[in-house]
């Protein structure tokens, strides 16, 4: 009797058939639970010893996508051994197509994301980076999303290309419309993976000058120093010629001061040392040079060259009076005269 009703057939398939389907679906997701679940609690726990972040990847990707593919491949498997009509084996054939494109496109999507921690982790960045990277990754992954979504539609029977045909006249004129944006967005991933200045950066571009405030996907922030925010499209910043005073190590400054004519040879001969000694005996300046350097109109002209260990413009400043006062008190106790605009007029009688 029991035999006789394994036998009857329901639906296009006998009952023994729909036991076996239901047997290999048990099995199946026993074998999910049992062995993957093992591989990702020794997974978990060799993760939890190192400090790599790629096992950590590898537990979240067996976990997230991994098990429910397979829990889902087990259903596909078990429905497979039973005979369904063509509509609804076609519906599971698509079914499963997409859980293969969505999974696949998931675990493409993580290692995006662990490449980038990656990147990040080599250059030791810190978060201004990737807040700037921010805008990029969901544009890269909005890209991933539409070409597997063509790819899933063309392997199920629709014309893709005809229809991206069509959008490629319709995105030859929207280009053409967007080419300014399309410009900044490019210089945007130039700004972020060449790096000629990130947050926080004191730059100088032209007659403008000010710290980084923001790098956007069109357009850079900049504080300049009088307080307002400018706005710069990347084109712009990345077709200028950019002075970034963050990444300078220490500063060449160059002055001129002009003594009169009246300065005796010895005193002329003096100053040069003069010169060289105070700026040695500053902590924060590295002495280069000190030249008389030419005739001027109304002055004996002299060239100074020194550098300043800091980057800091108001360190240069503080030093630079340092200098300046010295240099005043040294030539007032020698008597020699700073220069100034004269005429002096001679009177012939005739």
């Amino acid at each position: 009797m029991n035999l006789i009703f394994l036998e009857k057939i329901i639906f296009g398939n006998r009952v023994l058939d729909y036991v076996f389907a239901l047997l290999v679906l048990l099995l199946g997701l026993l074998f999910v639970k049992l062995v993957v679940r093992t591989v990702i609690k020794h997974l978990k726990k060799l993760a939890q010893r190192t400090t790599m972040i790629f096992d950590d990847l590898l537990v979240r990707a067996f976990e997230k996508i991994v098990l429910p593919a397979l829990y889902l491949s087990c259903i596909y498997l078990s429905l497979k051994m039973l005979k369904m009509p063509p509509g609804m084996e076609k519906v599971a054939n698509v079914l499963q197509l997409a859980v293969i494109t969505f999974f696949a496109t998931r675990i493409l999507v993580m290692f995006l994301g662990y490449s980038l921690n990656a990147y990040l982790s080599r250059k030791q960045e810190d978060a201004s980076l990737v807040r700037s990277l921010e805008g990029m990754l969901k544009v890269m992954k909005f890209v991933i999303w539409a070409l597997a979504m063509v790819i899933f539609l063309d392997n199920i029977g629709f014309k893709v290309s005809t229809i991206i045909a069509g959008l490629g006249i319709g995105g030859i004129a929207v280009a053409i419309a967007a080419q300014a944006l399309l410009k900044d967005f490019f210089s945007y991933f130039s700004i972020v993976f060449d790096r000629p200045f990130k947050l926080g950066d004191f730059i100088i571009i032209g007659e403008f000058m000010g710290t980084v405030e923001h790098i956007g996907v069109k357009t850079t922030r900049i504080r300049s120093l009088g307080g307002e925010q400018m706005i710069f499209s990347n084109t712009d910043l990345t077709d200028s010629r950019v002075r970034n005073y963050k990444l300078m190590e220490k500063r060449r400054v160059l002055f001129r001061i002009g003594v009169t004519y009246q300065t005796t040879l010895d005193q002329l001969k003096e100053i040069p040392r003069i010169i060289e000694c105070i700026i040695k005996n500053n902590k924060d300046a590295n002495f280069d040079r000190a030249h008389f350097f030419s005739y001027g109109d109304f002055s004996l002209i002299f060239e100074v060259v020194y550098f300043v260990l800091s980057p800091d413009y108001n360190k240069y400043m503080d030093v630079q009076q340092e200098i300046n006062l010295a240099i005043m008190e040294q030539f007032e106790k020698r008597g020699i005269e700073f220069a100034y605009p004269t005429q002096t007029l001679y009177l012939h009688k005739t």
